[in-house]
């Protein structure tokens, strides 16, 4: 996840390289989110969902 970006930014181009979900450009995710907070990226659908506890808790 990134605030800023395109989709031929290093962030996207490392995601793709590597097979793994990327959200650029969000403008203020680095904000909105704390550091260790645990979230669900979805590339395909561009959103990061923010969870509040440990993912291992809420199954």
């Amino acid at each position: 996840m990134t605030d800023g970006g395109t989709l031929a930014a290093h962030a996207s181009l490392v995601a793709r390289e590597y097979a793994i979900p990327a959200v650029v450009a969000t403008g203020d995710v680095t904000r909105r989110l704390r550091a260790g907070q645990q979230v669900t990226v979805d590339g395909t659908a561009g959103t990061v969902t923010p969870h509040d506890e440990p993912v291992a808790e809420r199954r």
